[in-house]
């Protein structure tokens, strides 16, 4: 070891180990620390209940939420409701540094779920909940699905779907804060060409729908792009569409700048 001359040290594993560390680290901070200025402002941030004075928080979508949450447990603050995802990661962040804040997290999204199948289950997995935090993301299935031949559902069905359904939440619970979480998918696995650029309309189309709407839209498509650029996509997203457990943390990181709680 002392005999090792200054190259040869630069060139060990642990060293090497090192910088690719740094090269991540570097990467997630770049992409996370881009959304306070992307994301779209709404008018309950500046209400004295602000998310940051929620209790009451619904994670809402497909399997990227459900990430494989018990579902027959439905109880809040449960780490096997939760799932192992960015809901998981986002509750146990909170509840561990504001024990004393009385935070009832609840995570219901279904995998293969589309924007239909939250309107026919709506009513009993979120307005009887009464978040004051609502947060979804839903969209992959509704491409994925057509592609797959198993839905036909356009582009203008996402999106007129989608914005009845929050008109009609914002009736049940207008002092709830919607957070609208932008669709992604990464270039690796199972996103290929066919996947676009219909994709890219459904995910402006939520864009669209969370600034027409005044709701706070976490941008998780520019936060993964930006984390791409050094990292390769599968380090994020392995299939392209189910994020690995860096990319749930990065999602969770992302999800509580732009919240702000």
């Amino acid at each position: 070891m002392f005999g090792m001359n200054r190259q040869e040290s630069a060139d060990s594993p642990l060293d090497r180990r090192s910088v690719l560390k740094g090269s991540l680290a570097a990467s997630a901070a770049a992409a996370v620390s881009s959304l306070a200025s992307t994301a779209t402002a709404s008018p309950a941030t500046t209400r004295s209940d602000s998310p940051a004075s929620a209790k009451v928080i619904l994670f809402q979508g497909d399997s990227i939420t459900d990430a494989g949450r018990d579902r027959k447990r439905q109880g809040t603050n449960d780490s096997r409701s939760l799932g192992r995802g960015y809901p998981a990661f986002v509750a146990a962040d909170l509840l561990s540094e504001k024990p004393a804040h009385g935070y009832q997290i609840h995570n219901r999204g279904i995998s293969g779920n589309k924007v239909p199948d939250l309107k026919k289950r709506w009513e009993a997995d979120c307005l009887q909940l009464k978040p004051e935090v609502l947060s979804i993301l839903i969209g992959v299935n509704d491409i994925w699905h057509k592609l797959n031949g198993r839905y036909d559902g356009t582009v203008e069905d996402y999106e007129k779907g989608y914005h009845d359904l929050l008109v009609e939440t914002q009736a049940a619970l207008p002092e709830t804060t919607i957070v609208i979480c932008e669709p992604f998918v990464l270039r690796c696995g199972a996103v290929n060409d066919k996947w676009f650029p219909e994709f890219d309309q459904r995910r402006e189309a939520a864009r669209s729908i969370a600034d027409s709407m005044g709701l706070l839209l976490v941008p998780f498509q520019e936060m993964f792009d930006k984390a791409c650029a050094d990292v390769p996509a599968s380090y994020w997203a392995g299939d392209g569409v189910h994020p690995t457990l860096a990319g749930h943390a990065l999602m969770a990181a992302a999800w509580r700048k732009v919240v702000g709680i």
